[in-house]
């Protein structure tokens, strides 16, 4: 499956090899690698459909890299959408009072009936980016409503809301980044973590080393401004349960 990489910190700090070992886990999920980070002040998207560990700028994008405050990045194993640049994690959009989302995700939509219409406009053709667009949508509805522009309180309500509602029966692991909230949410099980260095916050969807990493509460969703968590949503319950689990649960129930 997918991996995800959250870091949310009050002061830069240097995540180089925190990177080099989440990449390292690209040979298996070979299909393209994303990274969004800070240079000069300036965000900055770099993607490619090919593995990380096949990547001729991979190692020296990481060894120039900044002390970051916040970073994210993926590693794509394809289930939905053909290997193409425009399928390659982060997505960007911008919402109708000019703040730019960016979105990773981790999961598959099987019930997509609040997504589906978003195939027709996107730029590629994954249930991810239809995700983000949906969500940009629920956000312009809210701007509306209210006037303008969302405050963070606003913001983290929306989307709150928004993930509570296409959680059940889909899998929905994926982390949100604003400008200034780091917004993390899963609903499966055995996946997302995180641990603490200095003034951040590290999550992702496998321990990265073998010390201090704690699982992400399930079914939540979770706002980390400067490495501290500062929102927590309602616990919604969908938890994605496989056919497989489902089956293999009835049958130890009825044995």
């Amino acid at each position: 499956m997918c991996e995800l990489l959250g870091i949310s910190s009050k002061t830069p700090d240097d995540y180089k090899e925190i990177l080099r070992e989440f990449f390292k886990h690209s040979y298996f999920n070979p299909h393209g690698w994303g990274m969004m980070y800070m240079s000069d002040g300036e965000l900055k998207i770099a993607r490619e459909t090919v593995s990380a560990n096949e990547s001729e700028i991979i190692d020296e994008l990481i060894c120039q890299l900044q002390k970051q405050k916040v970073l994210l990045a993926h590693i794509r194993y394809a289930t939905v959408g053909s290997r193409r640049l425009e399928n390659c994690h982060p997505f960007v959009r911008k919402d109708q009072s000019g703040r730019q989302w960016i979105m990773i995700h981790n999961g598959t939509v099987y019930s997509g009936n609040m997504i589906n219409k978003y195939a027709k406009c996107q730029s590629g053709d994954t249930d991810s980016e239809r995700i983000l667009m949906c969500l940009m949508d629920a956000m312009n509805q809210a701007i509306d409503k209210n006037g303008g522009s969302l405050n963070e309180k606003q913001r983290f309500e929306v989307i709150d809301g928004f993930v509570g509602e296409i959680s059940p029966r889909n899998k929905v692991n994926l982390m949100i980044y604003d400008g200034e909230i780091l917004y993390a949410h899963k609903n499966m099980k055995n996946t997302l973590s995180f641990k603490r260095q200095n003034d951040g916050i590290i999550l992702a969807t496998k321990p990265l080393d073998d010390e201090g990493w704690i699982p992400l509460p399930m079914t939540r969703l979770l706002g980390f401004k400067a490495g501290k968590l500062i929102y927590q949503g309602k616990d919604h319950g969908n938890v994605f349960v496989s056919s497989l689990e489902s089956i293999t649960q009835y049958d130890a129930m009825h044995i």
